[in-house]
Protein backbone atom coordinates (compact mmCIF):
# COMPACT_ATOMS: atom_id res chain seq x y z
CA UNK A 1 0.00 0.00 0.00
CA UNK A 2 1.43 3.34 -1.04
CA UNK A 3 -0.35 6.65 -0.79
CA UNK A 4 0.67 9.67 -2.84
CA UNK A 5 0.92 13.18 -1.44
CA UNK A 6 0.64 15.84 -4.15
CA UNK A 7 2.78 18.82 -3.14
CA UNK A 8 2.60 20.82 -6.37
CA UNK A 9 -0.41 23.12 -6.71
CA UNK A 10 -2.77 21.90 -9.37
CA UNK A 11 -6.21 23.23 -10.24
CA UNK A 12 -8.76 20.86 -8.59
CA UNK A 13 -10.87 20.85 -11.76
CA UNK A 14 -7.85 19.68 -13.79
CA UNK A 15 -7.00 17.01 -11.21
CA UNK A 16 -10.54 15.61 -11.30
CA UNK A 17 -11.29 15.93 -15.01
CA UNK A 18 -7.99 14.35 -16.02
CA UNK A 19 -8.62 11.34 -13.76
CA UNK A 20 -12.25 11.08 -14.98
CA UNK A 21 -10.98 10.65 -18.54
CA UNK A 22 -9.33 7.36 -17.51
CA UNK A 23 -11.37 6.07 -14.56
CA UNK A 24 -15.00 5.83 -13.39
CA UNK A 25 -15.67 8.25 -10.49
CA UNK A 26 -17.95 8.36 -7.47
CA UNK A 27 -17.87 11.10 -4.85
CA UNK A 28 -18.64 11.09 -1.13
CA UNK A 29 -19.76 14.51 0.18
CA UNK A 30 -19.34 15.32 3.87
CA UNK A 31 -19.67 18.19 6.34
CA UNK A 32 -18.07 18.79 9.72
CA UNK A 33 -20.47 16.42 11.43
CA UNK A 34 -20.41 13.57 8.94
CA UNK A 35 -16.74 13.59 7.89
CA UNK A 36 -15.61 10.61 10.00
CA UNK A 37 -18.61 8.47 9.04
CA UNK A 38 -18.26 9.29 5.35
CA UNK A 39 -14.50 8.71 5.52
CA UNK A 40 -15.08 5.21 6.95
CA UNK A 41 -17.53 4.45 4.10
CA UNK A 42 -15.01 5.83 1.57
CA UNK A 43 -12.16 3.70 2.98
CA UNK A 44 -14.38 0.61 2.88
CA UNK A 45 -15.09 1.25 -0.83
CA UNK A 46 -11.31 1.49 -1.42
CA UNK A 47 -10.80 -2.11 -0.36
CA UNK A 48 -11.38 -3.28 -3.94
CA UNK A 49 -8.12 -3.82 -5.78
CA UNK A 50 -9.11 -1.75 -8.83
CA UNK A 51 -9.79 1.48 -6.90
CA UNK A 52 -7.99 4.52 -5.59
CA UNK A 53 -9.20 7.58 -3.75
CA UNK A 54 -8.56 11.29 -4.00
CA UNK A 55 -8.82 13.85 -1.21
CA UNK A 56 -8.19 17.51 -2.05
CA UNK A 57 -7.63 20.67 -0.05
CA UNK A 58 -10.70 22.93 0.39
CA UNK A 59 -13.15 20.40 -1.07
CA UNK A 60 -15.61 18.59 1.23
CA UNK A 61 -15.60 15.41 -0.80
CA UNK A 62 -13.73 12.16 -1.09
CA UNK A 63 -13.45 10.86 -4.65
CA UNK A 64 -13.36 7.18 -5.54
CA UNK A 65 -11.97 6.13 -8.92
CA UNK A 66 -12.11 2.65 -10.37
CA UNK A 67 -10.74 1.04 -13.48
CA UNK A 68 -8.15 -1.38 -14.70
CA UNK A 69 -5.41 1.16 -15.41
CA UNK A 70 -2.69 1.84 -12.85
CA UNK A 71 -2.28 5.48 -11.93
CA UNK A 72 0.96 7.08 -13.06
CA UNK A 73 1.14 10.70 -11.88
CA UNK A 74 4.18 11.52 -13.94
CA UNK A 75 2.38 10.62 -17.14
CA UNK A 76 -1.15 11.63 -16.17
CA UNK A 77 -0.29 15.10 -14.82
CA UNK A 78 3.21 15.65 -16.18
CA UNK A 79 4.62 15.72 -12.62
CA UNK A 80 8.27 15.54 -11.66
CA UNK A 81 9.65 13.65 -8.64
CA UNK A 82 9.55 16.89 -6.60
CA UNK A 83 5.80 17.35 -7.18
CA UNK A 84 4.70 14.40 -5.02
CA UNK A 85 5.89 11.99 -2.36
CA UNK A 86 5.02 8.39 -1.57
CA UNK A 87 3.93 7.48 1.95
CA UNK A 88 2.65 4.27 3.57
CA UNK A 89 0.75 5.82 6.51
CA UNK A 90 -3.00 5.72 5.76
CA UNK A 91 -3.82 8.80 7.88
CA UNK A 92 -1.01 11.03 6.62
CA UNK A 93 -2.63 12.08 3.30
CA UNK A 94 -5.77 13.20 5.16
CA UNK A 95 -3.78 15.00 7.86
CA UNK A 96 -1.46 16.84 5.46
CA UNK A 97 -4.33 17.98 3.23
CA UNK A 98 -6.39 19.13 6.24
CA UNK A 99 -3.41 21.11 7.59
CA UNK A 100 -2.84 22.72 4.18
CA UNK A 101 0.60 21.13 3.82
CA UNK A 102 -0.42 19.16 0.71
CA UNK A 103 -2.66 20.02 -2.21
CA UNK A 104 -4.16 16.54 -2.44
CA UNK A 105 -3.67 12.93 -1.48
CA UNK A 106 -4.23 9.79 -3.51
CA UNK A 107 -5.20 6.93 -1.26
CA UNK A 108 -4.90 3.20 -1.96
CA UNK A 109 -6.00 0.69 0.65
CA UNK A 110 -4.64 -2.42 -1.07
CA UNK A 111 -1.28 -2.79 -2.76
CA UNK A 112 -1.50 -2.70 -6.58
CA UNK A 113 -1.59 -6.16 -8.18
Amino acid sequence: MTNIIIKKWIEPYVLLETAKQHFAMKDYTFDGFSKNTVRAEFLKALEKSDTFGLYMKNVNKFYLFSGSENINLKELYNFSDEDFELIDDMDEPFNLVDMGKAEAGIIQVLAPD
